[in-house]
């Protein structure tokens, strides 16, 4: 490790990873409301002290929208940082800060971050390209603007509803519950991306069996994990 490990170590179980989300989309979502502060919506409980759309298309927002219209490719990297209400950016945050050490105790840390940025890219693209191109019927229709870190919690569902398969029933059987039930409430709320979800879960299922979770982890995955941080 070249001297770095005690460091690395210094940095916690998850290699600060939780923190490092936790405080940065804090952040963004605090940057969004004062880009745009005349345009801060109230109207709703789901829709408290939600920024405007002028300020999410602003700072990195993703969806049909930015991504095939205005080229803005580099949106489905980072719209799982933004978040589009108060009680959006706090469920979110809970669901990182309980699935990611999950996930890490099964594929280790490095493999985590590279699972969680994975599903990132897959979820907004399969629903930037819904939105844009339609090939999906409701609920599944995609969105012409879509944030938040839900694409990227279904992708650490996935992995460990598969690492489920390789031995650790009850995680998976749990993460299948969880799914669920997320995906239910999506079909039930307003304003929820199931398209993303669906593409993040698919994401961090399929890179998760390519990551195997009964080998261990290796140099290049911790060089993967930190280029992907």
């Amino acid at each position: 490790m070249w001297g770095y490990a005690g460091t690395l170590r210094r940095l916690g179980y998850d290699l600060g990873f939780v923190q490092l989300v936790i405080w940065g989309c804090g952040a963004l979502y605090l940057a969004t409301l004062a880009i745009d502060p005349m345009g801060i919506r109230m109207d709703g409980l789901s829709s408290l002290l939600a920024p405007s759309n002028k300020s999410i298309i602003i700072i990195g927002g993703s969806g049909a929208l930015p991504v095939f219209h205005l080229g803005r490719w580099w949106t489905i990297l980072s719209a799982a940082w933004l978040h589009g209400g108060l009680l959006h950016i706090i469920f979110n945050m809970m669901w990182v800060r309980q699935l990611a050490p999950a996930t890490a105790s099964q594929y280790g840390t490095s493999r985590m971050i590279i699972i969680y940025t994975i599903s990132s890219i897959t979820g907004f693209l399969l629903s930037s390209s819904a939105g844009a191109f339609g090939f999906f019927p409701w609920p599944l229709q995609g969105s012409t603007l879509t944030i938040g870190a839900s694409a990227p919690i279904f992708g650490l569902l996935g992995a460990l509803v598969h690492s489920g398969k390789k031995g650790n029933s009850a995680i998976g059987q749990q993460a299948w519950s969880f799914a669920v039930i997320l995906f239910l409430f999506g079909l039930v709320m307003g304003r929820i991306d199931n398209c993303a979800h669906l593409g993040g879960f698919a994401g961090g299922y399929g890179i998760a069996k390519w990551l195997d979770p009964l080998r261990p982890e290796r140099f290049d995955h911790l060089i993967a994990a930190l280029l992907c941080i």
